[in-house]
């Protein structure tokens, strides 16, 4: 499990800084006066000014959704049921502002490449980014102030508030009404 979360990661984080640097080569930042280039900075920032508290815990929220996506989606009968499973709690988590590692994993890159652009930082100003939340975007924060808290998070979120529960209410239920069939089995033999 650990070698395929360490490759799924390393896989996710090259697409990611990829897709980051295209988005910035290509010069779609510069849409509306720059607006996306400052927008894109200002939500990097935001996201290495969070406490490692903060980071974990909006990061537990997220994946708690997201894992609760795939197994509504895999218990729907039908692909309307999968399509509303998956998109209202993506929905949710996109809109609640809650921390999700991999879609960081572009975020905070595209911010950081975004800041190299004095037009994008003019209008990240306007925006309300300050000189200090800009120093403090960089490859350093992006991992021990976002990826490493939000991670972990997410871990939690759906390792146990979604994994943990459903293996408490259902297989561990299961292998209890086995071990009572076989007792019962055996005793009626008897």
């Amino acid at each position: 499990m650990l070698k395929n979360w360490f490759f799924v990661f390393l896989g996710n984080f090259v697409g990611s800084i990829f897709i980051a640097y295209m988005m910035n080569a290509s010069g779609l930042f510069t849409s509306g006066a720059n607006v996306l280039g400052a927008v894109t900075i200002k939500i990097a920032a935001y996201k290495v000014s969070l406490t490692f508290t903060q980071a974990f815990f909006l990061g537990i929220m997220c994946n708690w959704l997201v894992c609760l996506a795939v197994w509504m989606a895999y218990g729907a009968k039908d692909m309307t049921g999968k399509i509303f499973a998956v998109f209202f709690s993506i929905w949710l988590f996109i809109t609640s502002g809650f921390e999700h590692s991999i879609a960081n994993m572009y975020y905070i890159p595209a911010g950081i490449l975004a800041k190299s652009n004095k037009a994008f930082v003019e209008a990240a100003a306007v925006l309300g980014v300050t000189p200090e939340k800009l120093n403090h975007l960089n490859w350093v924060s992006l991992f021990t102030k976002n990826l490493l808290p939000v991670t972990l998070g997410n871990i939690v979120g759906g390792g146990i508030f979604v994994a943990a529960v459903y293996w408490y209410v259902y297989i561990r239920n299961t292998k209890n009404i086995e071990k009572k069939v076989d007792t019962h089995v055996t005793s009626s033999i008897a």
